[in-house]
């Protein structure tokens, strides 16, 4: 099965077998590289959820302590998560949840580092994806309207395809 790419690139879904059917890649072949991913997201919330969380005045505590560690662990438990990506020996996971009055609410980033012979885009995406979801665990007696959103890989680092970095912004969709 081919996919025309958004580039202009003509490349196999290489989770998909000739028959269409599901597969785990066999990287068995590639080169053991240093590779990193970085990947963003945003969670919303009323003014008043934000600084809340702010100053600390949540009954279930230390909320973005809280989801920095929750997006730690998800990183490492992604090829549990979802089903066809391997399991990766971590080297480093960074998850960092900043405050944004003009949002408002909270800018997640997290950056994912191994030595292995395939990346780590779905672990960075990943730990966005379960802190962002922490956050809103953690806040929802507080306001229940948190959106969550804009989850996406910004930079990959290593591997065949060598380094990408996303070029175009969709921040208005929040």
């Amino acid at each position: 099965m081919n996919v025309m790419m958004s580039n202009g690139d003509d490349q196999s879904l290489t989770h998909i077998d000739a028959q269409g059917q599901a597969q785990m890649v066999d990287v068995s072949s590639k080169k053991v590289t240093v590779r990193q991913a970085t990947a963003t997201g945003s969670i919303t919330m009323q003014p008043s959820t934000l600084s809340a969380i702010q100053a600390g005045n949540l009954p279930k505590g230390d909320v973005i302590g809280t989801a920095r560690l929750a997006g730690i662990m998800a990183a490492k438990q992604t090829a549990n998560l979802i089903p066809l990506c391997h399991p990766l020996p971590l080297k480093k996971v960074e998850v960092t949840l900043s405050p944004d009055t003009a949002l408002p609410g909270y800018r997640i980033q997290a950056t994912v580092k191994t030595k292995s012979e395939t990346g780590v885009e779905m672990e960075a995406l990943t730990a966005v994806s379960v802190a962002a979801l922490t956050l809103y665990d953690m806040a929802k007696a507080l306001e229940k309207s948190m959106c969550i959103g804009n989850i996406h890989l910004v930079e990959k680092i290593g591997g065949k395809s060598g380094h990408w970095q996303k070029t175009t912004h969709h921040d208005s969709l929040q």
